[in-house]
C-alpha cells in the first residue's frame, strides 16, 4: 500500500512512499520485472528521486516555497527539488560532507554551505560561486538579512561573521563557551542566540560587541554541566526552545529566565533540531479546527510533538527501520514531515489533524479520506463479546456494570479482562496453540520437499491447469478401483462348499 496508517497517542500518522524504491544500479532487465511486482506499481513518490546514495543529512525549504535543498553524503552531494514539477531539477557533488547550510534568497539561486574541511561553500544557479575556510571547524551557522550577514560558530569562543555585502570576515563576536553547537536568528527582532558546550545560552545584539544576556540553560531545566546541542526562536520572536546533550527540550520567555517547560524524550539522545509550528484553520480528516501552537523536538531515535502551552505530547513518530534522524522538514502551516535519515531514502509523513497538506502535494488529502472511507473502526483496548461469550467466560455478573459498554448486539470489554478470563476458562489453551503450531510446520516442511512440478505452458493456462486437475482426479480414482479389486480377488478365488471341499474359481485363475 502506498500510504501506511499508524495512530501513536490516538493521532493517524500516514506514512507517504513506503513502498520498495528501485536503486540506480539496477539492470533494465530486473527493472522490466518489477513492473508486474504489485507492491512496487502501487508505491507513491512525492517527488522525483527523493533518495541519496547512503544517507541525508539536511533538508530545508526555500523562503518561497517554491523548492526544497537536500544534502547527502557518500559521495557528499546536494541535490535541489522543483515543486512545481515535482521533479528534481539538479544535483551537485562537494569535495566534503555538507555539515549545515542557509539559503540566502527567496528562491534557490544563493545558498551557503558550512563543509566539514572547515570551508564555506557559496552557491548560485550556476554552480559553485566562491569558497572561503573559517579558522575553526564549524557547527552551525546562520544568516542575518538586515546586515547581510553569514554568522559561523563552532568548536571556538567566538563567533566569525562574514560580510557578504563587502566580501569580508568582519571582528569575531566574543563567547564565554569555549565551543559554540547551535545558533539561531529571530526573524522577527534580529536577535542572534549561541548554544554553549558548557549549557549557556548567550543572546546577542549585532549593533553591539558584546552578549546583552547570558542563561544557564542546562542548569535551567535540571541537567547541570550538559551541553546545549540545539536552539530556536518561535516566529513571534518572544519564546525561545533549546536542548540539552541529554534529552531535554526546554521553552523560555524572553522576558523571564526560568523555562516555561521541560520536556523530556526519556532516550538519553542529544536533541539535534527543534521546529515551531502553528496550525492552521480548516484542518482536514482531524476534527475541530483550532489554531494550536506546537513543538516538534529530534533526537537520533524519534520525532517528538507536544503542546506549546500544556507540555502535553500530541504523537511522535519513530522510522520504521530503526535508522537514525538527522533533521527534520516541517513544511509551514501544514501536516507534512519530511525526515533525513541514515538510510538512503528521504521518510515522508502526514499527519491530517496538524494541517492541511501543501498545495504542491494536495492529493494526499484525497488519498487519507479514502482510506479512512475504506477503514473499518478498531478498537485496540477493548474486545467485542455477545452475551453468549460473557456466559462462556463467566462473566455474566458483570453486566450493568461500567466494565461492559453495551454496544449493538453485544458488548465491549477491556482486552485486558478479556485475556485474564480466556486463560482462567482455557487454562490448556496454550498447549493446543503450540501443538497446532507445530502440525503447520511440520506441514510447510513436507510442502517443501522434492516433488515433481509440472509447468502451465504460457497460452491458455487456464484450460490446462483446468485438464491436469481433471486428469488427476481420473487418476485417483483409477488407483481407488484397483485397491478394491486386489481386496476382492483372495477372497473371490477360493470358498468353501458346505462339505468342506475347496472349490476353486476356473474364471479367476
Amino acid at each position: 500500500m502506498a500510504l501506511k496508517l499508524s495512530a501513536p497517542d490516538g493521532v493517524k500518522v500516514y506514512t507517504v512512499g513506503s513502498g520498495k524504491s528501485m536503486p540506480a544500479w539496477l539492470s533494465e532487465t530486473k527493472k522490466r520485472a518489477l513492473r508486474k511486482d504489485e507492491e512496487y506499481r502501487r508505491r507513491l513518490d512525492l517527488l522525483q528521486d527523493l533518495q541519496f546514495p547512503s544517507a541525508c543529512q539536511r533538508i530545508k525549504i526555500t523562503p518561497d516555497q517554491q523548492y526544497i535543498y537536500a544534502t547527502g553524503y557518500h559521495p557528499p552531494m546536494i541535490k535541489l527539488y522543483d515543486l512545481n514539477n515535482l521533479s528534481l531539477k539538479f544535483d551537485r557533488h562537494l569535495d566534503a560532507e555538507v555539515v549545515d547550510f542557509q539559503v540566502l534568497s527567496d528562491d534557490y539561486s544563493k545558498a551557503a554551505f558550512l563543509c566539514s574541511d572547515r570551508s564555506v561553500s557559496f552557491h548560485a544557479r550556476f554552480g559553485t560561486y566562491f569558497k572561503t575556510r573559517t579558522p575553526r571547524q564549524g557547527r552551525d551557522l546562520a544568516y542575518a538579512p538586515f546586515t547581510a550577514e553569514l554568522l559561523v560558530v563552532g568548536s571556538a569562543p567566538e563567533v566569525y561573521r562574514i560580510n557578504l555585502s563587502e566580501g569580508r570576515f568582519m571582528q569575531p563576536l566574543p563567547s564565554k563557551s569555549m565551543g559554540i553547537n547551535a545558533c539561531g536568528i529571530s526573524p522577527a527582532h534580529g536577535l542572534f542566540a549561541c548554544a554553549g558546550e558548557d549549557g549557556l545560552l548567550e543572546c546577542f545584539d549585532l549593533r553591539q560587541r558584546s552578549a546583552i544576556a547570558v542563561l544557564d540553560a542546562a542548569r535551567a531545566v535540571g541537567a547541570a554541566g550538559a551541553q546545549l546541542t540545539a536552539m530556536r526562536f518561535d516566529d513571534s520572536g518572544l519564546q525561545l526552545a533549546a536542548g540539552t546533550s541529554t534529552g531535554i527540550t526546554g521553552l523560555w520567555d524572553l522576558r523571564q529566565r526560568s523555562p516555561l517547560l521541560v520536556k523530556d524524550h526519556m532516550y538519553g539522545a542529544a536533541i539535534r533540531d527543534i521546529k515551531f509550528h502553528s496550525g492552521s484553520a480548516g484542518v482536514g480528516g482531524g476534527g475541530s479546527a483550532l489554531d494550536v501552537k506546537r513543538i516538534i523536538s529530534i533526537d537520533k531515535h524519534i520525532v517528538k510533538i507536544w503542546d506549546a502551552t500544556t507540555g502535553s505530547s500530541y504523537t511522535s513518530i519513530e522510522p520504521a527501520d530503526g535508522s537514525d534522524i538527522n533533521d527534520v522538514c516541517l513544511w509551514p502551516g501544514s501536516g507534512l514531515i519530511m525526515l533525513a535519515t541514515d538510510a538512503s531514502r528521504i521518510r515522508s509523513y502526514f499527519i491530517p489533524s496538524l494541517g492541511p497538506a501543501p498545495r504542491w502535494c494536495s492529493f494526499l488529502e484525497g488519498l487519507t479520506e479514502e482510506l479512512e472511507e475504506q477503514a473499518p473502526t478498531v478498537y485496540d483496548d477493548y474486545r467485542f463479546v455477545t452475551r453468549a461469550d460473557l456466559t462462556r467466560l463467566g462473566l455474566d455478573h458483570l453486566l450493568g456494570t461500567a466494565l461492559l459498554r453495551a454496544y449493538m448486539h453485544g458488548f465491549f470489554i477491556d482486552a485486558r479482562l478479556y485475556s485474564k478470563a480466556a486463560a482462567a476458562v482455557q487454562p490448556f489453551a496454550y498447549e493446543q496453540y503450540r501443538a497446532s503450531r507445530i502440525a503447520a510446520k511440520l506441514e510447510e516442511e513436507r510442502q517443501g520437499r522434492i516433488s515433481v512440478v509440472k509447468k502451465l505452458p504460457k497460452v491458455n493456462r487456464a484450460v490446462a491447469a483446468r485438464l491436469l486437475a481433471q486428469q488427476q482426479l481420473q487418476d485417483d480414482q483409477q488407483q481407488q478401483q484397483q485397491q478394491q479389486q486386489q481386496e476382492v480377488e483372495p477372497s473371490a478365488k477360493k470358498r468353501k462348499t458346505s462339505d468342506g471341499n475347496i472349490v476353486t474359481n476356473p474364471m479367476l485363475d
